[in-house]
């Protein structure tokens, strides 16, 4: 067929053009050529030479048959993994508000969480990572070993070399034990059994319990939620047993869920359950050790809860060695508390006799209650014994807070002191605080009549400054202007900060026409004109 792929106007064009085709490839007319001058083969197929229609060839081409898109950037290397560029001194804006690094936002950061981030401390800065971007074809993106280091299964196998050295070093240690048991029989007895002679062969062909326990096991592919993974899938059931899905064929049974191989509910609740081999996956979950191992997890649940460095999944043996600590400690104060119990009230079950108290204890009182259980007539009701600790006596006394009361003070009855949490001072410490108060009484009478003896004028004109105005009370009219000006001025200043002076001068002695001044511009509080004098 022919290698030209442009469209055809005509019926005739395209029958010239096969005629075309035909004459060249039988070597009659000369070969098409392309874009780049280069011959194109009449004997290619046309499946092969016609180009596709989105690439709106206007002649004809071989070029989409060719690597049209190379990238000449493509490389095998990989990325530097856990390679740092630069470390800076202090937070940058626009850096990594956590740990302060240039290359991702706090969203991203796979640093542990501060309590106080970089930005805020501007300590600890992490350093930038060392991002790269590199052009990869199909297959290297598709290529999972692509970036993998063979020098890292050097440490594989350097564990298992260490393994296998222990073990060697272990059967040797064993096949000389068993000589020397061996040689001591000798000694003893003069002959050695056969089966003696078979211990001392160590098989290392022999394939050990714990690989004997993967027979039961089938390797198939699992569908996981992120996607198809090789895993492990255990043969839970014996292949001559009869499938739960086929229990009961009706449509409204028990749920069958293929993906997990479940079914939750009983297929046959009304069979005979001694007949029945299987009641549904539910009954697993509420019988043999399945409610040990929920307690057990509900435990480490509450347990870290409350504070205590326990997981269930992080380390289980952890976990089940407090649970079983926790069940023994559980029980000790069970058995603790039976026994105050019994201690106190006696126990009922054992063939001691009652005392003799409580045998002839009866009576013949008749008692009255309401429906909430409350004595209402017939037994003195017993005091209530308070919330606080009774009779308990600190610091020497002898007495409790509280049991002594004068001039509306609390105190202490032994010694008379009304300082709480003081040291009794007995009945000297009274003695004492009668004679201070017998002292501080006299000096107080003594003061009284000396108050008593008459005060000469001037002095009883001060002293009535600011009170009520003696009628003997002489002032100076213009003294008495002069200081009403000054009053003035100085409410004036009070009023208004910005009148007040830098320098101010303070005098303490005061007369008594300034007092006088001061008396009359005061105002009074239950004047009832003091509204009016602003």
């Amino acid at each position: 067929m022919a290698t030209a792929s442009v469209a055809f106007k005509s019926r005739e064009d395209h029958r010239k053009q096969l005629e075309l085709e035909e004459a060249r490839k039988a070597g009659l007319a000369p070969a098409e050529v392309d874009e780049d001058g280069k011959e194109i083969n009449p004997h290619i197929p046309q499946y092969m030479s016609s180009a596709p229609w989105y690439l709106n060839a206007e002649r004809p081409s071989l070029k989409h048959q060719r690597k049209w898109k190379s990238d000449p950037n493509y490389t095998k290397s990989w990325y530097d993994r856990g390679a740092k560029i630069f470390q800076a001194d202090k937070y940058r804006k626009g850096a990594c508000e956590n740990c302060g690094a240039m290359t991702h936002n706090v969203k991203l950061c796979m640093e542990r969480p501060r309590k106080k981030g970089a930005k805020w401390t501007n300590i600890h800065i992490a350093p930038d990572e060392k991002i790269e971007t590199f052009e990869l074809d199909y297959d290297g993106k598709r290529d999972r070993w692509n970036g993998y280091d063979a020098a890292t299964y050097a440490r594989v196998i350097e564990r298992y070399e260490a393994r296998d050295e222990a073990r060697r070093k272990y059967l040797k240690e064993q096949q000389l034990k068993k000589l020397e048991e061996k040689n001591n029989k000798e000694n003893g007895e003069g002959n050695v059994s056969d089966e003696d002679e078979d211990a001392l062969k160590v098989d290392e062909a022999k394939v050990d319990e714990s690989k004997q326990m993967d027979f039961a096991k089938v390797e198939k592919r699992v569908r996981t939620t992120g996607g198809g993974s090789t895993g492990t899938v255990r043969n839970l059931r014996i292949r001559e047993d009869t499938a739960k899905y086929l229990l009961n064929l009706d449509v409204n049974s028990a749920y069958y869920d293929p993906k997990t191989r479940s079914m939750r509910e009983d297929p046959l609740p009304d069979a005979d359950p001694n007949e029945k081999f299987y009641g549904g996956d539910n009954q697993y979950r509420v019988s043999g050790q399945a409610m040990e191992f929920k307690q057990l997890n509900i435990h480490a649940w509450e347990a870290f809860e409350k504070g205590q460095d326990i997981h269930m999944q992080a380390a289980p043996s952890q976990a089940e060695l407090l649970y079983k600590n926790y069940k023994i400690i559980k029980e000790k104060l069970k058995l603790q508390m039976k026994d105050a119990i019994m201690e106190k009230y006696g126990n009922a079950a054992t063939d001691a006799k009652l005392p003799r108290e409580l045998l002839m204890g009866q009576t013949e009182r008749q008692v009255e209650y309401d429906r909430a259980g409350r004595v209402i007539k017939g037994l003195e009701t017993s005091l209530p014994k308070s919330k606080y600790e009774e009779d308990v006596y600190i610091n020497n006394h002898t007495s409790v807070w509280g049991s002594w009361w004068k001039d509306h003070q609390w105190g202490y009855k032994c010694c008379k002191q009304t300082i709480r949490n003081s040291y009794c001072t007995g009945a000297a410490g009274i003695e004492a605080a009668e004679a201070a108060a017998d002292l501080m009484k006299a000096n107080i009478d003594r003061k009284g009549a000396s108050e008593e003896t008459p005060v000469p004028a001037e002095e009883k004109r001060l002293a009535t400054w600011g009170n009520d105005v003696p009628d003997d009370l002489l002032l100076d009219k213009n003294q008495l202007t002069e200081a009403l000006k000054k009053e003035d001025e100085r409410k004036k200043e009070e009023k208004d900060e910005r009148k007040r002076k830098y320098n101010v001068r303070w005098n303490d002695e005061v007369t008594a026409e300034e007092m006088e001044a001061y008396r009359m511009k005061r105002i009074h509080h239950d004047d009832p004109m003091k509204d009016f004098l602003h």
